[in-house]
């Protein structure tokens, strides 16, 4: 992986911890829109992370594969990246 570790881990650790509130929330049974809205704050940490992920990936495994000239390798990266936007867009 390419990406900073670093961040990456931060921004996991910090949906981690989001999602054990929201485990909490549900066993004090708390109001419903609190907990809908703490899932929400969790899964866009979680998006962060992935664009990070994903950011990382464009520029150093897909840029790589483009400069080698390795034209299978290239299409592989850019298919991988059409599946994973595919993903994105549902």
């Amino acid at each position: 992986m390419k990406a900073d570790k670093a961040k990456v881990a931060r921004l996991l650790k910090t949906a981690r911890g989001q999602i054990d509130g929201v485990l909490k929330m549900i066993d004090g049974d708390q109001y419903c829109i609190d907990i809908a809205n703490q899932i929400m704050a969790a899964e866009a940490v979680l998006q962060r992370a992935n664009k990070e992920i994903i950011r990382a990936h464009m520029e150093c495994c897909v840029l790589e594969a483009t400069k080698s000239g390795d034209e299978e390798e290239r299409r592989k990266k850019l298919d991988e990246i059409a599946a994973v936007l595919d993903k994105l867009a549902r």
